[in-house]
């Protein structure tokens, strides 16, 4: 197609226009296009400020212990002749310790049993302890130079 020739409205379709001249004119044909960028702009600021709050609190911690009661009892038996040794045994939770003694006759007595109790004892131990959390503040600014968030400026009627 002749770049000098355009084409506009008509019912001959294609008519050509020529100046007072006599000379075809020439039309430029113009397109407009958008270039988009981005630019960083401080729209505001935002100040943190973090607080941390202690408090005392009385904690109550269960514990536990053992204790050993040791009992002497007298027994003042002899031990059978051609019988084995009395060793140690268990009564349930308590252990029994022969106690042995030779005497002259060559014959065992057993003088006193040690009786040997475990118990676990229960208790609550109260200690205080110091407990923090943090608290957060948030207080936005607006830019320097910036109108402040949610004002506007307006025109004057004389512009």
């Amino acid at each position: 197609m002749d770049p000098n020739h355009t084409s506009a409205p008509s019912s001959q379709p294609h008519q050509q226009h020529y100046a007072a001249t006599g000379a075809p004119s020439v039309i430029p044909v113009i397109e407009e296009q958008a270039v988009i960028t981005r630019e960083v702009v401080e729209s505001g600021r935002v100040r943190i400020a973090k607080t941390v709050h202690e408090r005392e609190e009385m904690l109550e911690i269960p514990l536990q212990h053992e204790e050993v009661l040791v009992e002497r009892v007298p027994v003042n038996q002899f031990v059978a002749d051609g019988a084995p040794t009395p060793g140690l045994r268990y009564d349930g939770d308590t252990t029994i310790i022969p106690v042995l003694r030779e005497v002259v006759v060559t014959r065992l007595l057993v003088v006193e049993e040690i009786r040997v109790t475990k118990r676990t004892q229960s208790t609550t131990h109260t200690q205080p302890i110091v407990l923090r959390h943090e608290e957060l503040h948030v207080e936005r600014q607006p830019a320097a130079g910036s109108a402040p968030t949610g004002t506007a400026t307006q025109p004057t009627p004389s512009e």
